[in-house]
């Protein structure tokens, strides 16, 4: 017989920061062995909510029922204690150590002194049931932002949880890699796990979920079965409006190239060829895609291109001038723009101020500087707030720590910085990567705009309807080349796939 008794239950959960209310009143219920996804835009409380069910936060106000008990979850520990596992959006994980030794420190299986041999055998068993391949000695630094959500993964698998709770857990990984980890909640689910979905993805709500809780600033506006609802449905309940899936691309004169990449060659980050004779270029008033599946040259592209990663033979031009291995500064004065694949990592400093992430990079400029580092704080502040308005970034204030931003107003924050000097050229890396629908729907728009204006533009993507979408023309990386160019007007999503896994005839 089948138990539809709660295995967590939530009453009336609120919790405020200062002022602003994130949780207000949220009643919720998780049974045994379903998938319950808890869908709504960034900034609507998902996070928050989850962050007090996991101990990281206390509510203010409501009360946490676990196995029909009533729990006070003080700290993580009481939450694994009590079966709650979670993983977490943004990594905990040590770059400088190996992949097991993340995996196990922290655990019963530690101790004085860490069992590698016995855990070993246990994680390659989890990563046989679960067909996860990856390398368990291995430095978290030396992996890819998809491998080291992996590592997340088996983590929480590791401990063993009678709940588990995924915050985004898809916004680093591929449409392939997405596929698998359905495969493995499913499986999961099978063995009587409860299993908490954050995202604001509807596509994953409709192919993975049972039930739907939908949140809107702070508070829940519905609760439904997935059968019951479409996707327009849901997307109306998470921004309160209809929204518009597919921008309109208007048609915009193509000018001279702008940018260019001529036989390009680097090493990853193991000193093994990354980039081998890579050619691409991009005209003015052009958006050039690049598909691939992650860890097939697209980071070390970007980051060689970027100054971040020397090329070791090679040109990178732009307007016509060498800029091969020159560095960030000088290549941004030149005219370029970057958006970072890693937000919070590479995009800006999250303690810093919104108005002191809006001029990284511009800070010495004669606009913001009277001279020996000496800022102009009213130019600071008039840019910023030109910026915040402009942009539609949701701040209280400029002075607001970046990293109480949502996702999506953190992207507006790089975007406003990047696009403010009106480049020539922007190279963006998975620009709209764990945003939600509304904040997707801004993004393309400022990138179509920029378009219109005559910046060729140059995008990486693991998005493919993203990739269909903005793209002029289509270029598909693999093993560190390019190896085919389409035509996104008649490419099907089944043909760019094909050339992702390597296929060079169209067949499988």
């Amino acid at each position: 017989m089948e138990n539809n008794k709660p295995l967590l239950r939530t009453d009336k959960l609120t919790k405020r920061f200062g002022e602003v209310i994130a949780n207000h009143e949220v009643s919720f219920e998780i049974k045994p062995g379903e998938i319950h996804c808890l869908l709504g835009e960034n900034g609507a409380g998902k996070t928050t909510l989850s962050e007090c069910l996991f101990g990281y936060y206390h509510p203010e106000g409501g009360k946490i029922f676990f196995n029909e008990e009533l729990v006070k979850i003080a700290s993580p520990s009481d939450a694994i204690q009590l079966g709650i596992g979670m993983v977490h959006q943004h990594f905990i994980l040590a770059r400088p150590i190996s992949v097991i030794e993340n995996i196990v420190a922290g655990t019963d299986a530690a101790h004085m002194f860490l069992d590698l041999t016995k855990a070993q055998r246990r994680l390659e068993q989890l990563c046989a049931d679960y067909d996860v391949s990856i390398d368990l000695n291995a430095k978290i630094w030396q992996l890819s932002v998809g491998e080291q959500q992996w590592v997340e993964i088996l983590k929480a698998l590791f401990v063993g949880v009678k709940l588990l709770i995924l915050d985004e857990p898809t916004a680093v990984l591929t449409p392939q890699e997405a596929d698998k980890l359905f495969i493995i909640l499913r499986k999961m689910k099978q063995e009587g796990l409860s299993i908490l979905f954050i995202t604001h993805k509807l596509r994953e709500v409709m192919a993975v979920s049972d039930r739907v809780t939908v949140l809107r600033k702070g508070e829940k506006v519905a609760a439904v079965n997935t059968a019951d609802v479409s996707r327009s449905d849901l997307a109306k309940m998470m921004v309160g409006r209809e929204v518009v899936f597919r921008v309109s691309k208007p048609d915009v004169e193509i000018g001279d190239r702008v940018f260019e990449v001529e036989e390009l060659c680097a090493q990853n980050d193991r000193d093994q060829e990354a980039l081998c004779s890579l050619s691409l270029n991009v005209r003015a008033g052009e958006i050039v895609g690049v598909a691939g599946v992650s860890g097939n040259g697209q980071r070390e592209l970007f980051e060689a291109i970027v100054g971040v990663r020397k090329a070791s033979s090679g040109k990178i031009l732009l307007s016509g001038k060498d800029i091969t291995n020159q560095n960030p500064f000088t290549i941004a004065a030149q005219g370029m723009a970057h958006i970072p694949e890693d937000r919070l990592a590479e995009g800006l400093v999250p303690d810093f101020t919104v108005a002191e992430n809006l001029i990284l990079g511009l800070h010495m400029s004669r606009f913001f500087n009277y001279g020996g580092g000496i800022l102009d704080n009213q130019e600071v502040n008039d840019f910023s707030e030109k910026c915040i308005k402009d942009f539609e970034i949701a701040t209280p204030t400029a002075n607001q720590p970046a990293r109480n931003l949502s996702g999506g107003n953190i992207q507006k924050v790089i975007i406003a910085r990047e696009l403010s000097g009106n480049p020539k050229f922007l190279i963006a890396n998975q620009p709209t990567r764990g945003l939600d629908v509304g904040a997707i729907e801004y993004v393309h728009n400022r990138l179509l705009q920029q378009r219109e204006g005559g910046t060729g533009i140059l995008i990486f993507s693991e998005d493919l309807d993203e990739i269909l979408t903005l793209s002029d023309r289509i270029l598909v990386i693999f093993k560190g080349s390019i190896i085919g160019e389409l035509d996104p007007g008649v490419a099907s999503l089944e043909e760019v796939g094909l050339l992702m896994a390597g296929s060079m005839d169209g067949e499988q």
